[in-house]
C-alpha cells in the first residue's frame, strides 16, 4: 500500500504496535490471527511497516524507527541520522535558521534540521515520498517546523530561506548512477541553486571525480564509524577546501595541499587511513601527521618506524613481509597456531574468503594479512592492530 492514511488512523497505528518485532518466520501466522478482526490490505499493510522498521533501525535509531514511516527506497537512500545531525549542526553554526530541503525523500535530514531548530521546507515531487515525509515530521512532534510540500524542485522559490540542502536521486531503474550529470535533477542544476543561497551544501556520492567539483565550493567527505557515506559540496563556506570528517565525533581533517607522499620500505607499522581520508585525496596529509611514506605510489597504506595514536588512520605491527605465495603464508600461519584470520586487500585481486579456505586457519590464535603491492611485487604482509 502506498497510501499511508490507513496506517495513520487509529486502527492502523494499533495494528502496527501489535506487529511490532515480529519475526519474518512468524509473519504468516501473525497476518491470519489478525486478519479475523482487520481488512487483510491494512494487515499486510502494517507488517510490510514493520519490515521496513526494523531495517530502518541501523540508521534511525530503536526510538525513532518504530515511530517513524518509511519506504523501501527511502529506508536505502535516506541519511544515516548520526550524519544528518553533524550537518545540521554545522549548518546551525553557520547562522543558518531556514533550509530549503529539495528532495527531501522520507524526511530524515528535515528532522535533524528541525531537531538543531531550523525551520525547514521539505520538497519531493512523488506523492507518496512526500506523505511519508509528512508523516514523520508529525509522528516525531516536529511538524510546527518542517512544511512538507509536494513539488518538483526545480519550480520552488528558495529566496525565503537562509539556506538550500539538495539531495539528488542518485538510484535509477538500473541502479546506483555514477555520472553527476545522470542525476534527478543533475548535479549542474543542484550546483546553480545552491548560488543562489547563503549557504548550500549539496549532497553526492563519495566517488565523485574530484574535478567536478566547482572551484567555489568546499568539498567534504564524510564517514561513520569507518564506514564512508557522502560527500558533501558546501557553497558561502570555505571555497577550495578539501576535508575528511570521521563520525563520531566529529573530527575532522583539513587538506593542506600537499604533494604525494614518498614511497618507502616497510616499517615497523602500517596505517590504514579512515576511507573518507582515502576519498578525499589527503593520504599524504596523514602520512605528513606519521612521519611515513607509501609502500607503494597507488597504494592508499602508510607505513612508518613509530607508533603514533592518529584518528584518522588504524595502526597494525608488522611481523613479516612475503611475496605472495599461499603455500608460504598457509605454513606461517599453522607454525603459530592462527586460527582467526583477518584478510586485508588494496592493489589484490585474491578475495578475502577465497584465500581463507585456502589456507584453512587453525589454532587459538590471531592475525591480520594484508594483500598489497610493495614497490609494485605483490606481497603479503602479517601483524597485527597495535596497541596506541
Amino acid at each position: 500500500m502506498n497510501d499511508l492514511a490507513p496506517l495513520l488512523t487509529p486502527e492502523g497505528r494499533a495494528l502496527l504496535d501489535a506487529v511490532r518485532g515480529t519475526a519474518s518466520a512468524d509473519e504468516l501466522a501473525v497476518a491470519t490471527r489478525l486478519r479475523r478482526d482487520h481488512p487483510a490490505p491494512l494487515v499486510s499493510a502494517a507488517l510490510a511497516q514493520a519490515r521496513l522498521r526494523q531495517r530502518a533501525v541501523a540508521k534511525f535509531g530503536t526510538e525513532d524507527a518504530h515511530r517513524m514511516f518509511f519506504t523501501p527506497d527511502g529506508v536505502e537512500q535516506s541519511t544515516r541520522a548520526s550524519v544528518a545531525a553533524y550537518r545540521a549542526a554545522r549548518l546551525k553554526e553557520l547562522g543558518v535558521t531556514s533550509v530549503a530541503d529539495l528532495c527531501c525523500g522520507i524526511g530524515g535530514d528535515a528532522i535533524a534540521l528541525a531537531r538543531a531548530g531550523i525551520r525547514v521546507l521539505a520538497v519531493d515531487r512523488d506523492p507518496a515520498t512526500a506523505a511519508t515525509a509528512r508523516a514523520n515530521a508529525d509522528a516525531l512532534g516536529l511538524d510546527g517546523l518542517i512544511e512538507v510540500r509536494e513539488a518538483d524542485v526545480t519550480e520552488v522559490d528558495t529566496s525565503g530561506h537562509d539556506a538550500v540542502f539538495v539531495d539528488p536521486a542518485r538510484r535509477g531503474g538500473r541502479g546506483r548512477i555514477f555520472d553527476p550529470e545522470a542525476y534527478s535533477p543533475p548535479l549542474s542544476w543542484a550546483v546553480a541553486a545552491a548560488r543562489t543561497a547563503r549557504v548550500a551544501a549539496l549532497k553526492i556520492a563519495p566517488g565523485v571525480p574530484h574535478e567536478a567539483v566547482p572551484a567555489d565550493a568546499e568539498a567534504e567527505w564524510l564517514s561513520d564509524h569507518g564506514d564512508v557515506k557522502e560527500a558533501v559540496l558546501w557553497f558561502g563556506t570555505a571555497p577550495g577546501t578539501v576535508r575528511a570528517t570521521l563520525l563520531p565525533g566529529p573530527r575532522t581533517l583539513r587538506g593542506a595541499g600537499l604533494p604525494d607522499p614518498p614511497v618507502r620500505p616497510l616499517g615497523r607499522y602500517l596505517y590504514e587511513p579512515d576511507g573518507a581520508v582515502i576519498r578525499a585525496h589527503l593520504v599524504a596529509d596523514v602520512a605528513a601527521e606519521l612521519d611515513g611514506g607509501l609502500l607503494d605510489a597507488t597504494i592508499a597504506y602508510v607505513t612508518a618506524d613509530t607508533l603514533r595514536p592518529t584518528p584518522y588512520a588504524t595502526a597494525y605491527e608488522i611481523t613479516d613481509q612475503l611475496p605472495f605465495n599461499v603455500k608460504k603464508l598457509k605454513a606461517l600461519l599453522r607454525e603459530r597456531g592462527v586460527g582467526v584470520l583477518t584478510v586485508k586487500k588494496r592493489g589484490s585481486a585474491v578475495e578475502p574468503e577465497e584465500l581463507r579456505r585456502k589456507v584453512k586457519p587453525q589454532g587459538p590464535h590471531a592475525a591480520t594479512v594484508f594483500l598489497t603491492r610493495v614497490a609494485g611485487a605483490p606481497t603479503m604482509l602479517i601483524g597485527a592492530p597495535a596497541a596506541v
